[in-house]
């Protein structure tokens, strides 16, 4: 069974469909990308995940249970995570302030504290500005606090938009490089994200999405090697 399973989303802004009856799944211990260009419906789509855009149709079944009815807030408690475009972090809150909030809904304050060391482990930089608000971190270290905030509430699935989007290309390097450690321990992920080379090189599997349906999909390598994904993507 899939950890998460799609079937013919649909997703309407007032007579505007975003989303055109999307198929896809994601198997527990996977990281896959959704690629394509703007306004194909990717953060649509993920937003739509997580209840914070309702679905005109279809069914999104997540951990063998169907979404339908669940509030927004209460996917977080269910395993359902995501890291939003441009981070969404606390600005006036410092930033150890800030990783916590991912452990409001937990009470296992001890094991909250040695999962903190583990994000301070793979954040270096995170543990040397951990009394500083975050308001006043660069855009990389900002990110690595919300991915740290996230891991922190434990995801079953963690949903990454655009982590690269603004940020300088070796910010950009370093940020896939936590991808990869993350999910090499276990975390399943799902990655949108616009540089098509570097998310495909980090995943197992990807999907293609153009005007708002899913028009290629299979083993990332491949559709790394996919002419069509090279022209329209890869700059080839």
């Amino acid at each position: 069974m899939s950890l998460l399973d799609v079937k013919n989303l649909q997703v309407a802004y007032g007579g505007i469909q975003a989303v055109k009856g999307i198929d896809f799944h994601i198997d527990q211990g996977e990281l896959v990308t959704l690629i394509g260009a703007n306004g194909a419906g990717k953060t649509t789509t993920l937003k739509t995940l997580v209840g914070m855009v309702k679905k005109a149709s279809g069914a999104i079944s997540f951990d063998g249970q169907d979404t339908a009815g669940i509030h927004s807030h209460d996917f977080v408690r269910r395993g359902l995570v995501m890291v939003p475009e441009g981070r969404g972090i606390f600005a006036k809150l410092t930033v150890e302030e800030n990783l916590l909030m991912g452990a409001y809904a937990r009470d296992d304050k001890a094991q909250i504290q040695v999962e903190l060391a583990r994000i301070y482990e793979l954040f270096p930089r995170l543990k040397e500005r951990f009394k500083q608000l975050a308001g006043t971190l660069s855009g990389g270290e900002q990110q690595m606090v919300a991915m740290g905030r996230a891991m922190l509430s434990r995801p079953k699935l963690l949903l990454l938009d655009e982590p690269s989007m603004g940020l300088a290309p070796i910010i950009v390097q370093k940020i896939f490089e936590i991808i990869r450690m993350v999910a090499a321990e276990g975390v399943t992920m799902l990655l949108v994200e616009q540089n098509a080379r570097l998310a495909l090189e980090v995943s197992q599997r990807g999907y293609v999405m153009e005007s708002g349906k899913i028009t290629l999909g299979g083993n990332a390598r491949e559709l790394l090697d996919d002419e069509r994904v090279r022209n329209a993507y890869l700059g080839e």
